[in-house]
Order: structure tokens, then C-alpha cells, then sequence
């Protein structure tokens, strides 16, 4: 009863972060404690900065969803807001959303419709199907974005700016527009945008009802000009919305029924300053040890650190590699293709077909070239960062060849971290081309001679003109920061 008349009387904020995940997750050990471990990235980042700047007594809060039942009994303990011992003092509200409510609209809408629609992923003649169970899970979907809405506007003082997180919570601008309408409301995508005509594989209403929710906000970000410019077209194409035009002839913005909502570009960067410090701790030291010991002395080395997610293209990557040594027999015996392929969205079988078809061809390039001294791929699954820093120092090329990719941070991370200076292979279809695109290699990701050809320019490479590139790509990387990138946008809703 304290409790309640606690949350009942907690201060509302002047900033309020919405998301899918959150700062924190929560494990439950066999004593019935709860563990929690604490997330990073650009908005953990961009809450830091803000501190108390949030204004008002209130500051700034998060709302996320619990992911797993750890996270489910940190809620039932802990009510409204979750302990700031375990969030690193930034107010978390977590949302205990029903775990089937959740699947449906995560896995079954977000992970398996939005997200293979941005990034044009679907092999069409068989996929997608829009059937009555798709209806149920988007049903589900609609339910969890309300939610979301409903505690938005709870943890929202008057005026508040709202910031709302991906693909994930597409709804959520419109629906809390109907809420408080005297709010500043921004959405952010992180993903690419898909244009008209594939957008429109979705359902028609789902198609609109998508574009309506982010509308309803004040401003749309993306990480590039291309996303943004997608978006407003597929407004004007799926709803007749007008696209309002500036400077280049880029949009700007979006006006519909009555509304205009203003689009903005935030290219987010890489840490550099966390990069630097993390990438010299004792562990990364040691796995750079063992690294150097499995690639073997004088050997040069291809790295890629991707999640075993279908858009990053690992497996056309492994092909262009085995290409190279084909084509190229000078290659064998003095190149190592160091891949970290971790594990991502296990509980979707396409995903573990994925991870098992990685798996498959990285042996069989093994057993076609492989000799006792010499093991052409050195393949990890079991996610370890520090060991990921220990590549991005050693890396002579780095191979980032992503089908299509909203930004790709390990682009951006490679270049701050090289110890000698790496040539950058990169897919013209990420969004880091944009910006990394004058000083990289790029390929088109479907190409894998192509992508074998540049791999072996980039071990050619001049290492004073690999290192020179390397400096000029560090600066590209790290333009915009994580607490900046946020920043920037909350300044911007601020100015709506």
C-alpha cells in the first residue's frame, strides 16, 4: 500500500526514452536472487548526458519492455520504477507485458514482418503470407504498442519530449498523440526504410496504420538521407501524404491531415573515447594472445564481427573468401579470415538455419584448404567482446558486406581501434557507406567475385596508404558520437 502511494505521487519527467530493450535485464539465480546485468550503446549513452538536464524534478526516464522472466519477477519486486542500483541510477519503468502478447508482437510482427520488409529480405515467391494468424499476432502488436503508450503518458510531465525507439514501437507516436496531445513526440528508426513497392508487400491497412503511428509524431529520425527519403515516399505512395522539399531537393518533411512532421538524419558514430580505453584492458590483451597464436606469425587476417542475423550476408562473405583462395592460390597459408558469427534470434528457425548453414561452410573451406599448420577460418559463435576488440586491433581488412544494414556500427569501430591501420571492405548497402564510402572498398553484397576481387585489393594495400585511410575513417566514424547523436535529436524535438 506504501508502495502504491509512492508511484502514485513519483514525479512525471521532462524527457522520457522509449524501447524495446532496456538499460538492464535481470537473471534469475537458483537461490531466487536476481542478477542484473547493465546494457550500453548510444541511448544509455545519450541518458548520461542528459543527467538531470531533463528538467524538472522528474529528469529523464526509460520505458522498456521485460524480455525474459528474470526481468518479469524484477517487475513483480519492484513495482512502478526499477531499482537505480541496477540501472546505473537512471528511473527504468519496465513493462511486464503478458509473455504471449510479447512473442506475438516481437517475434511475429517486428522480427519477422517489419524487419524483413526493411530490409527487403523475403524470398517472394513463397513469403510472406498475411493469414489469420498473422492478423492475431498483429492484434498483439497493437496491444503491446498501446502499452507502451498508456505508460508513456503516465511518466510524462507537461510538455514532456518523448523519444521513441524503432521498428518495434511503430505505433506508439500516434497513439500517444491521442493521449497528450501536448507532448513533443520523436520516433527513430534504426533499421533501413524500405521503398514504396516493397513496403507494399505488407497489408494495406497494417501498410498505413504503420506510417500513421510514426506521423503522429512531431519529428522522424533516421540514420541516413536515404532512409528518411524512402519514408517520406512511401507516405506519398501508400497514403497521399505531401512531401515537403529544402535544400538538394531533400525532404524535410511530412504533412498529413493537418500535421506536419519534421524528418531528420543523425548518422549515429562509434565511441571513440570507450573504444580506446576498453580496447586495452588485461582481457582483451589476453584474447589478442590467443588470437596471435591461432592465426600463426607473418599471417595477414580478414576480420568480420557480425550477430548471425540473415541481413549481414556471412554466408555470401565465407563464399567471397573462399573465392579468393581459389582465384588467388598466393592467399593460402598467409591469410586467416577471423569471423565471429554470434548467435542472434535463436528461437526463429530461419535464423537457426542460418547460424548452421555459417557453421557448414566455414568447415567445408576448412576441409578444402585447411592443411596442419593452417586453418583458413578461424570461426567463433560464442559472443565475447573483448575478444572482438582484440580483432578490430589486429585486423589487416575488415569485411562488413551487409545485404542492407541501417548504419553497421563495426564499420565505424574497426578504424578507431586498428593498431596499423585496416582496409575497410564494405557493402554498399549500409548505411555507414554514406559516410565511410570515399576511404573504403565498396562492393555490392550480392556480388561475391566482386567481393573476393576487393578482398584482395585490400590485402594489397600500401600499408602507408591503409593507414592513412584508416585515420581519415576514424574521423568519418566517430562525427557523432552516441551521447551527442541523442542529444542532437532531443535538442531538435526540443525546437518542434
Amino acid at each position: 500500500m506504501v508502495a502504491e502511494h509512492m508511484h502514485m505521487h513519483m514525479p512525471r519527467a521532462q524527457v522520457v526514452v522509449a524501447s524495446n530493450r532496456g538499460p538492464v535485464s535481470y537473471a534469475l539465480r537458483a537461490d531466487g536472487s536476481l542478477a542484473a546485468g547493465r546494457g550500453g550503446g548510444g541511448l544509455v549513452s545519450g541518458l548520461s548526458a542528459i543527467g538531470q538536464q531533463g528538467g524538472g524534478e522528474g529528469g529523464a526516464v526509460w520505458v522498456c519492455a521485460a524480455l525474459g522472466e528474470g526481468d518479469r519477477e524484477a517487475v513483480r519486486r519492484a513495482g512502478r520504477r526499477l531499482d537505480p542500483g541496477d540501472t546505473g541510477g537512471h528511473p527504468v519503468r519496465m513493462l511486464d507485458i503478458p509473455p504471449g502478447t510479447f512473442a506475438a508482437a516481437y517475434n511475429g510482427v517486428a522480427n519477422s514482418v517489419l524487419w524483413f520488409v526493411h530490409h527487403l529480405l523475403y524470398q517472394t515467391p513463397l513469403e510472406p503470407v498475411f493469414d489469420l494468424e498473422f492478423r492475431s499476432q498483429w492484434a498483439a502488436y497493437e496491444t503491446y504498442n498501446a502499452t507502451f503508450a498508456d505508460a508513456l503518458a503516465e511518466e510524462a510531465a507537461e510538455g514532456a519530449c518523448v523519444l521513441v525507439q524503432d521498428y518495434h514501437l511503430a505505433l506508439v507516436p500516434g497513439m500517444l498523440r491521442e493521449r497528450r496531445p501536448d507532448l513533443r513526440i520523436g520516433h527513430f528508426s534504426h533499421t533501413p526504410w524500405a521503398p514504396p513497392d516493397y513496403y507494399r508487400l505488407l497489408p494495406d491497412d497494417v501498410a498505413e496504420q504503420v506510417l500513421r503511428g510514426i506521423l503522429g509524431g512531431d519529428r522522424a529520425g533516421f540514420l541516413t538521407h536515404r532512409w528518411a527519403e524512402a519514408f517520406a515516399a512511401c507516405c506519398a505512395a501508400v497514403l497521399g501524404a505531401e512531401v515537403l522539399g529544402a535544400e538538394e531537393g531533400r525532404a524535410t518533411a511530412v504533412r498529413f491531415e493537418g500535421r506536419t512532421t519534421r524528418l531528420g538524419v543523425h548518422g549515429l558514430g562509434a565511441d571513440a573515447d570507450f573504444l580506446r580505453e576498453r580496447a586495452h584492458r588485461p582481457d582483451v590483451e589476453e584474447r589478442m594472445a590467443a588470437l596471435r597464436a591461432q592465426i600463426g606469425p607473418g599471417r595477414k587476417t580478414i576480420v568480420r564481427v557480425d550477430r548471425t542475423e540473415l541481413s549481414k550476408n556471412i554466408v555470401r562473405g565465407l563464399r567471397a573468401y573462399r573465392r579468393l583462395l581459389e582465384e588467388r592460390p598466393q592467399w593460402r597459408g598467409r591469410v586467416v579470415h577471423i569471423a565471429f558469427a554470434y548467435p542472434s534470434r535463436q528461437d526463429l528457425a530461419v535464423y537457426r538455419d542460418y547460424t548452421a548453414e555459417v557453421e557448414r561452410i566455414a568447415r567445408e573451406i576448412n576441409s578444402a584448404f585447411g592443411r596442419e599448420d593452417w586453418q583458413p577460418v578461424a570461426l567463433h559463435v560464442k559472443d565475447d567482446f573483448a575478444r572482438s576488440l582484440a580483432a578490430y586491433r589486429l585486423a589487416d581488412v575488415a569485411l562488413v558486406n551487409p545485404i542492407r544494414d541501417g548504419m553497421n556500427l563495426v564499420a565505424k569501430e574497426v578504424p578507431v581501434v586498428s593498431e596499423h591501420g585496416c582496409a575497410l571492405v564494405l557493402s554498399r548497402e549500409a548505411g555507414a557507406a554514406a559516410e565511410l564510402g570515399d576511404e573504403a572498398l565498396l562492393v555490392n553484397p550480392y556480388d561475391v567475385e566482386s567481393t573476393a576481387q576487393a578482398l584482395h585489393e585490400a590485402l594489397l594495400m600500401d600499408t602507408a596508404e591503409r593507414a592513412e585511410r584508416t585515420k581519415r575513417l576514424a574521423a568519418a566514424a566517430t562525427a557523432l558520437p552516441p551521447a551527442r547523436w541523442f542529444l542532437d535529436q532531443l535538442r531538435a524535438l526540443e525546437r518542434c
